[in-house]
């Protein structure tokens, strides 16, 4: 508990026992009355002190206002007792959901505790700890064992491994050497690492999770909306509601009757309805659902951008991927060189000194098959073609290295390779060199993560790619992926998702899944996109609205079953909580609730939504 927490426990206990000791003392009158008014100025001067200031700022109808009037309500009528125990019952509920609120957050907070608090530099031989701010790209810093790595860099010395279970929500360390990216939040568990940094640190990996959880909850659902929309219309219908209470049966009685008003029974009656109705169950249990939603995500190594989008995730008809880092390892490897006029060291050199300026695993699977340093010296006039290849000048020869599509356009003829992977056709001055077999291998968990989206209850799983034909479908007949579209370039992806959308039912949700910048359009496009966070590049990350932060696509079956759990307690917390206040208000409105019944339909309701609220935290593994 905090400090305010305490205060407020302080406060229950003395009216409690203040409520016990006067309901023993034969006291009666005025004395009565103040003495009472004891306990409840004890508990309660803080919600008077919010209603004043509500009526004072022209925002009347809250539930502070609800509280004030009932119980001063029931006070001047007398019933003391109850008007103190209504208002000690009610900041007990207070209580108990800033705790339960307090703790989930609290839960986020561990979860998420990946801020480091500095960076080692070395100067003059010595470390000096300062603010990760100040780090400037390209510097080098320490991190020594047991603590975080603070920027995103690259490993110069040093070997070690990481514990990633705060980005990722595995355990499972990761072994790092020297010339291996390590992005911020990891801690260092043994060895010390010295690391070149390649990003500032509000760029760096750390900064843009931070960001992601603590601006989510500004996204909000259609379910939140309608709860915020709701009550706005809901309170000073009630309060209304209750002032005819009190005044019509008595004027009834009296007119059409000339029977005796009883004004202080239809008082009561409307200040019991006033009690029924606060909707602090609704108001503090929807949002916190999708809080505790987010936070269990988190948990898992999925951060989700809103609330909306877990919605969106819960509605999931459609999945379609990505091949290349999202469904395979993206690390290729050369297979093979076929029908090459010249030798096959020759033909590798012109390749990768061609693609030599790309950061595309192509390109580096095409180096590390030449394996020799590359004199980027002797390439110039390079230019890239998205989804066709590059074209480049080596040692003023005119090297063409891409995909078919290249060779079509350049009108180069060329020999079509019938082997599953993806194939580099070379060609120098315009004459047709050979080509370059290079495959890559599907991720452990990828064919599991398209079985448990069908287990999950995701009807059309699809694939999107640019990799050639024979490659795409071994691929998606490998996952069990039901429909394949290769050879896309990007514009190409987006156009193939916009036909999708229309053909999908009209309450079901598309979530494209990518890992690429060419990925960035087509994850903005769908309905929700989810990024490849640990490997996936920082366009696609901005562009999505989930991020899996282990690249693992086993999690997204995971991030669709916290949506739907979260979204299922959303609506049992709605139905319940509604369900009980109507039952109680008409019940109220006829006698045969009293102040009692009202505190349980209250604060009871509020209780039992929240704690059910908080179940959305916890998540089971998929299995």
């Amino acid at each position: 508990m905090n400090k305010k927490q305490k205060k407020m426990l302080a406060r229950i206990i003395a009216a409690f026992l203040l409520l016990v000791v006067l309901s023993l003392l034969p006291v009666t009158g005025y004395l009565q009355f103040g003495l009472y008014m004891v306990p409840y100025l004890v508990i309660g001067y803080d919600i008077l002190k919010k209603a004043f200031k509500g009526i004072r700022n022209r925002q009347v109808f809250d539930e502070n206002f609800l509280m004030a009037v009932a119980t001063v309500g029931a006070i001047a009528l007398g019933d003391y007792q109850e008007g103190t125990a209504v208002m000690l019952f009610y900041q007990i509920g207070e209580l108990f959901q800033s705790y339960a609120v307090g703790k989930s957050r609290r839960n986020i907070s561990e979860l998420m505790d990946i801020r480091p608090d500095y960076a080692n530099v070395e100067k003059d031989g010595t470390l000096e700890q300062v603010d990760p701010d100040e780090v400037e790209v390209g510097t080098l810093i320490v991190v020594q064992p047991g603590e975080k790595i603070p920027i995103d860099g690259v490993i110069v010395e040093g070997a070690s491994t990481l514990n990633t279970s705060a980005l990722t929500g595995e355990s499972l360390p990761r072994e790092v050497t020297e010339g291996e990216a390590v992005i911020s939040g990891c801690i260092n568990m043994n060895g010390l690492l010295k690391i070149q940094t390649t990003k500032e640190f509000g760029e760096s990996t750390v900064s843009k999770i931070l960001d992601l959880v603590e601006n989510s909850s500004a996204k909000k659902s259609r379910s939140e909306n309608f709860i915020s929309k709701f009550a706005r219309y809901y309170t000073p219908a009630v309060c209304y509601g209750a002032l005819l209470l009190a005044i019509c049966p008595p004027l009834i009685r009296l007119l059409a009757f000339g029977s005796a008003p009883e004004w202080g029974t239809w008082i009561y009656r409307a200040l019991t309805f006033l009690v029924i109705s606060c909707p602090c169950a609704l108001v503090i249990s929807i949002p916190l659902s999708f809080f505790a939603g987010i936070g269990g995500a988190s948990k898992a190594g999925v951060l989700v951008k809103g609330s909306n989008y877990l919605e969106a995730l819960a509605q999931t008809g459609w999945v379609v991927f990505d091949k290349t880092g999202t469904m395979t390892q993206g690390v290729f490897e050369v297979k093979g060189v076929h029908h090459n006029t010249i030798e096959t060291e020759r033909l590798l050199e012109y390749a990768a000194l061609a693609e030599c300026a790309s950061s595309h695993p192509i390109s580096k699977s095409l180096q590390k098959a030449y394996g020799k340093p590359l004199d980027r010296s002797r390439v110039t006039e390079i230019e890239e073609i998205g989804g066709n290849g590059v074209t480049a000048r080596v040692d003023d020869v005119a090297v063409a290295a891409g995909s078919d599509r290249l060779m079509e356009r350049l009108g180069i003829d060329f020999v079509p390779c019938h082997h599953p992977g993806t194939v580099v056709h070379v060609a120098l001055d315009g004459t047709y060199a050979g080509h370059i077999l290079i495959s890559d291998m599907l991720k452990p968990g990828a064919k599991e993560a398209v079985r448990q989206l069908s287990k999950a209850g995701v009807k059309n799983t699809v694939m999107l790619t640019g990799d050639r034909k024979e490659a795409a479908r071994q691929a998606a007949g490998e996952l069990g992926i039901h429909e394949v579209h290769s050879g896309l370039l990007p514009a190409d992806k987006v156009a193939k998702v916009e036909e999708l959308l229309e053909r999908k039912g009209p309450k079901e949700k598309l979530v494209f899944v990518g890992d690429g910048i060419n990925d960035a359009p087509v994850l903005s496009r769908a309905d929700i996109g989810i990024a490849m966070g640990a490997l996936g590049s920082d366009a696609a990350i901005e562009a999505a609205d989930i991020v899996l932060m282990d690249d693992d696509p086993l999690k997204i079956a995971t991030a669709i079953r916290i949506a739907r759990k979260c979204i299922r307690i959303v609506y049992e917390n709605i139905y319940f909580a509604i369900g009980i206040k109507v039952i109680c208000l008409v019940l109220g409105a006829v006698g045969i609730a009293n102040m009692w019944v009202a505190i349980f339909a209250d604060v009871g309701v509020m209780v039992i939504a929240v704690l059910n609220a908080i179940r959305a935290l916890f998540v089971k593994k998929v299995n």
